[in-house]
């Protein structure tokens, strides 16, 4: 990941609006060790999910599995109380939220800590210095941002250069065949500075599992809860659901699902280290794991990149605390 030494799993496992949430305990326990027999090591959370409950429940279900083995990462940024201290990235405040959540998680250290969004109100100077304290602290082993843009990435590398202190090895950005932003400005000038990707929503909330049809809708889907769709308005509309449908028979000629080519595209820059996906059931687990290792064959990227151009711009549908 980065310029470092860190290997994370191509899939990684997220937890925002399922495990902790919409999925109980014991069931996250068993998806979390599943996920770990198929190899997943790099497991993603923040502080804000579920207001902290996210990260309560990655903790109890990591409990067993052994812990140098494992990659954690969380975030922090939203505010998780009325307090004014109670937010952004300010010193106080990271090192309070790391605090916290390494009593949520069980663990005494992290090996990734993120920017959940980058603060205007607090110099970068001490966003930097204070991750730099508490990696030397052995709090942390590492710490990265997500959805910055490349300009707020490159100062805050220049400035722990100058400061002869650690730099972000990674970034955490939407990312999916729906949403190509990031390509190839943003991808290109965090790859110059040694920052890799971390994709997310790269199933497009579940568009891209080919759940959904025009004007169709299942019950019980995110899709179908009024308040648990406005993340994804964008992706339900019939053009892009029809885009979708003439994706399957590309995958079909390939052997793979719907997820696992969609996952399978993303993964097919070297700068992108994981793709993290989020499940309700550890069939989908399994599904989405099916992408690691797959390569798509020239032709099949031309067909696609027919289907979903890359210049193609939507309105951002990533959620306010995702």
């Amino acid at each position: 990941m980065g310029n470092s030494g860190l290997r994370v799993s191509e899939i990684g496992l997220g937890n925002w609006l399922t495990l902790g949430s919409s999925v109980d305990l014991a069931e996250t326990r068993r998806i979390v060790e599943r996920a770990f027999e198929l190899g997943i090591n790099l497991f993603d959370t923040a502080d804000v999910y579920s207001e902290g409950e996210g990260e309560r429940a990655l903790g109890s279900a990591i409990a067993g599995l052994p812990r140098h083995q494992l990659v954690l990462a969380t975030k922090a940024f939203f505010p998780i109380s009325e307090h004014p201290n109670d937010r952004g990235l300010s010193r106080k405040h990271l090192k309070e939220s790391v605090d916290a959540s390494l009593r949520r998680l069980g663990t005494d250290y992290l090996d990734l800590h993120q920017c959940h969004r980058f603060d205007a109100d607090t110099p970068l100077e001490e966003t930097v210095c204070a991750y730099e304290d508490l990696i030397r602290q052995g709090k942390l082993l590492h710490w990265g941002v997500s959805l910055w843009n490349g300009d707020q990435v490159a100062e805050a590398c220049r400035i722990a250069d100058h400061r002869l202190a650690y730099r972000p090895i990674a970034i955490q950005s939407l990312y999916s065949l729906l949403r190509r932003d990031i390509e190839p400005s943003l991808i290109a000038a965090c790859s110059d500075q040694g920052v890799s990707q971390i994709v997310f929503s790269a199933l497009a909330q579940g568009v891209l599992s080919g759940k959904y049809r025009a004007g169709q809708l299942p019950s019980e889907t995110r899709g179908a809860d009024p308040q648990r769709r406005i993340f994804m308005q964008d992706y339900l509309k019939d053009r892009r659901l029809g885009a979708v449908e003439e994706l399957m028979p590309l995958a079909e000629e390939l052997g793979l699902t719907l997820s696992q080519l969609a996952l399978a595209w993303c993964l097919r820059d070297p700068r992108i280290s994981s793709a993290v996906v989020g499940v309700t059931r550890i069939e989908q687990l399994e599904d989405n794991v099916g992408a690691s290792g797959v390569r798509l064959p020239d032709e099949i990227e031309r067909r696609i990149d027919a289907l979903f151009p890359a210049d193609e711009k939507e309105p951002p549908t990533a959620g306010a605390t995702r």
